[in-house]
């Protein structure tokens, strides 16, 4: 009983170590660096380092105690557990970064001592650094630097307690420290050479994005079409097309499986390698476009129809579509080219694309089979794609994001029956009426339209322009863009969507907090545009600065610049901010003693004990060494005992020692008389200052060689 009892007053000394207001500025810093990583950590998880974050705020207050070393390791070894069993043996940076998160929140248990506060300092930071793995917005950034922020002023709380104005000067010395470094930062953020790595781990874990996938079921895109989420954004070297022109491909679904549309091929990911985002340097060329995708974890890119590779972190594969090296894990940018074509794809098929883009299942939707055979029957393969666009123009189709769900045939009910449905049904139906009447057609699933950023510099595309449509074979012709969307609801092509369900008031009507559902209030439009103008500027010219972005930058210097003079001119940065640094500490250091009359006395002082043989000895104070100097010089007893005095009331009673002025002349007179004593003395006894100087000099050689 009384070793427990040991072990808890132990526990309770701990605490009264670290002050309250320091341990509140870490777990509060804490906090700020969780948010960034809500969208991808488990309800639990976060649950669990906010119970163990306010476990040790109680024991702080001495309501609880902290466990003992059997209990934490007993909640140590049950959460571990617990997130082994969830992640079930998987193990990407995504996982470990949670790993990470839980091990930071089982700390709180054992943060009893200053070292434990700077441990946990340390290992916030970073997690500050391990947040930009996954974000790297501006307002995420500004966010982890305000968590910076809030640990270093724990520390100074932890370092001074007590100190009087200690928060507000925290604050202003935090300030100070800023202005002074950012210079150098700007400077060294520009100038230093910045190569790609030689290998990093794909972020790939796995967990969902928004965004469309390599499957498409019919009511996938209406899902989709409910998100304001960003997909990409473009700036064009000249003008920007016709919204109706306006087609981002992405992929191709060739094939139809119970229902759902899918790749023949699989998507291989790239082996981990160098990470290239900074595609297309230089000033764009009239015909040319830069796209900021946002992460996919996907390796499809999306390109107008006829465009080329301008950048080489994206290739063109068959089918006019491109492909990157490896999943898009964070925003990429990439540069392409419009050639002016408008038809995608090759001038023949082989037999075996023929049979690919022929496949349909062997039975199901008689109704839209016999269909497609009355239409051939009577024209040609043109004839065939106009009359069934006709069909969808002049019946009375409807385009909804409230589609009905569909019976197991589900094309037929779309086509004779129900007669309403979103761009994902009209598509898949098209192409397997199409099929039916022996024409070869595939689905491409990708954007169409896209959004006008402020100032119309750039392009906005969202997961609500997520669009899918049909191309057909005509032989002479090749592949032709086949939209049924255009025929049934010309709005959603001429002008995106929110013109289109207008009427019906389903767009985005479950996103309350968009900015973008609120299209007609013009306030809440420009703040969105001039906060989305701010981060696109950051995700471009500081996230997205990279090596070609940097060699670009320098070669417009005078003179250009390579690897070897930016190395040099950061060797010179360094060098000459140190350098500066340096000065203006000496220069405030000397300017603080002179303003100091105190302190100069108090030097001026030192210098009379030298000359009379009575040197400072480290850690002495102004009394001690009166006292030494009134036994070497009986005469100056009493004014090296009252200069002591005020010297002390100055520094250690600044309440008694009344006007520093009238102070001041006190002890400038006192050492005036002492100096002119010590002048007679030393007249009289020429030889005694020198021996006793060497005496003294002897004794403290001794002295250190003792210790």
């Amino acid at each position: 009983m009384s070793f427990w009892r040991r072990k808890n007053k132990a526990s309770e000394e701990y605490s009264e170590n670290l002050p309250s207001r320091a341990l509140f500025w870490l777990i509060l810093s804490f906090a700020l660096l969780l948010t960034p990583q809500l969208d991808r950590l488990p309800v639990w998880l976060i649950l669990v380092c906010l119970i163990l974050a306010g476990w040790r705020w109680i024991a702080q207050q001495g309501r609880v105690r902290l466990p003992g070393r059997w209990l934490r390791t007993g909640i140590m070894l049950a959460l571990v557990a617990a997130y082994l069993l969830r992640e079930q043996g998987s193990f990407t940076v995504d996982t470990a970064a949670s790993f990470f998160v839980l091990t930071v929140g089982l700390k709180w248990l054992e943060t009893r001592t200053p070292r434990d506060f700077y441990v946990v300092f340390y290992i916030l930071v970073y997690l500050a650094t391990v947040n930009f793995l996954f974000h790297q917005e501006i307002h995420w950034a500004l966010i982890n630097i305000g968590a910076i922020a809030l640990l270093l002023v724990g520390l100074q709380v932890l370092n001074a307690p007590d100190l009087t104005g200690g928060m507000k000067a925290g604050w202003y010395r935090l300030g100070g420290l800023l202005l002074k470094v950012l210079p150098v930062v700007v400077l060294l953020f520009v100038f230093f050479p910045r190569m790609a790595p030689l290998w990093s781990v794909p972020l790939v874990s796995g967990q969902a994005r928004t965004g469309i996938s390599d499957t498409m079921r019919p009511g996938d895109i209406s899902s989709l079409a409910q998100s304001s989420d960003r997909a990409f954004r473009v700036t064009f070297g000249g003008p920007m097309p016709e919204y109706r022109d306006r087609y981002w491909r992405g992929l191709i679904l060739d094939t139809l499986e119970d229902g759902t549309w899918r790749q023949s091929g699989r998507e291989l990911y790239g082996s981990p390698g160098r990470v290239n985002i900074d595609g297309g340097v230089g000033e764009l060329k009239p015909r040319e476009y830069d796209v900021l995708m946002e992460p996919t974890d996907q390796r499809w890119a999306f390109a107008l129809e006829g465009s080329v590779a301008v950048s080489d972190n994206v290739i063109k594969e068959t089918s006019d579509l491109f492909r990157f090296l490896r999943p898009a894990d964070s925003p990429v940018r990439y540069r392409l080219a419009r050639e002016g074509g408008s038809e995608p794809g090759a001038v023949t098929l082989t037999r075996g694309e023929a049979r690919s883009y022929l496949q349909l299942p062997a039975e199901g939707n008689p109704r839209a089979r016999a269909l497609a055979n009355q239409l051939k029957q009577s024209t040609n393969d043109i004839g065939v794609i106009r009359a069934l666009l006709a069909r969808f123009r002049e019946q009375p189709y409807y385009y909804t994001l409230r589609p009905p769900r569909m019976p197991d045939n589900g094309i037929d009910s779309l086509l004779f029956d129900e007669k309403r449905g979103f761009c994902a049904h009209y598509a898949g139906a098209t192409t397997f009426v199409l099929r039916s009447a022996g024409i070869p057609a595939r689905v491409v699933v990708g954007y169409q339209g896209g959004d006008n950023g402020a100032g119309d510099e750039y392009l906005i595309v969202r997961q609500y322009d997520a669009h899918a449509w049909v191309e057909a074979w005509v032989e002479g012709r090749g592949w032709m863009r086949v939209d049924p969307t255009a025929a049934i609801a010309p709005d959603r092509i001429e002008s995106g969507l929110r013109d289109a369900v207008a009427e019906e008031g389903s767009f985005l009507e479950d996103s309350w907090t968009s900015a973008q559902r609120y299209g007609d209030v013009a306030v809440i439009q420009w703040a969105s545009q001039q906060l989305d103008r701010i981060n696109y500027k950051w995700q471009r010219w500081v996230v997205g600065y990279q090596g070609e972005s940097q060699m670009d930058l320098m070669s417009r210097l005078p003179g250009g610049f390579g690897l070897r003079e930016l190395g040099y001119l950061t060797a010179g940065i360094v060098g000459a901010g140190l350098l500066i640094a340096g000065l203006i500490s000496a220069l405030q250091m000397r300017r603080s003693e002179r303003r100091d009359g105190y302190q100069r006395m108090l030097g001026s002082w030192y210098q009379l004990c030298g000359r009379a043989g009575v040197p400072v000895r480290n850690g002495e104070t102004p009394e001690m060494l009166a006292s030494r100097l009134a036994a070497a010089e009986p005469a100056l007893g009493d004014f090296a005992r009252l200069f002591a005095r005020l010297i002390n009331s100055h520094y250690y009673m600044p309440q008694s020692t009344g006007d520093d002025a009238s102070n001041l002349k006190r002890l400038r007179r006192l050492l005036a008389t002492m100096k002119r004593q010590l002048r007679r003395a030393a007249r009289k006894r020429p030889g005694t200052f020198r021996t006793r100087l060497e005496s003294e000099k002897h004794s403290l050689q001794s002295g250190k060689h003792s210790d």
